[in-house]
């Protein structure tokens, strides 16, 4: 059975002063939407997969290695594994940023614990 979340209405984890998340999963993919407050401290970083970014509100700059792209809704951008990256809010207004990871990541499994009666009902093929 499929089921429907809103986001908006889900659990949020906070992660620093100025940002949480929450997340959804489907088999092997996990989106992880991140409220991002204005004026927060940057946190420069990397990791060993790959990474979709899209800005579904606010304005940001988002920081891939040496390139920097102004992200208004709709944008969207890959980061490659391996390579830092950040978002660079500006303006007043909180951003939301959709993160898209596949596989899933394992340090991110918690934040769909309400989902796993769904998955535990469905066979891997």
């Amino acid at each position: 059975m499929t089921k429907m979340f809103d986001w908006n209405k889900l659990e949020r984890e906070w992660v620093r002063e100025g940002v949480e998340r929450c997340g959804f999963r489907g088999e092997d993919v996990i989106l992880v939407m991140n409220w991002i407050a204005p004026h927060i401290k940057v946190n420069p970083h990397k990791h060993t997969f790959e990474q979709i970014a899209i800005c579904i509100q606010g304005k940001f700059n988002y920081h891939v290695g040496d390139d920097v792209h102004l992200m208004t809704p709709g944008c969207m951008l890959r980061v490659p594994a391996g390579v830092m990256h950040y978002v660079e809010p500006i303006g007043e207004q909180t951003a939301l940023n959709l993160d898209v990871f596949a596989p899933i990541r394992d340090d991110y499994k918690h934040l769909v614990d309400y989902q796993a009666a769904e998955f535990a009902a469905v066979p891997k093929t």
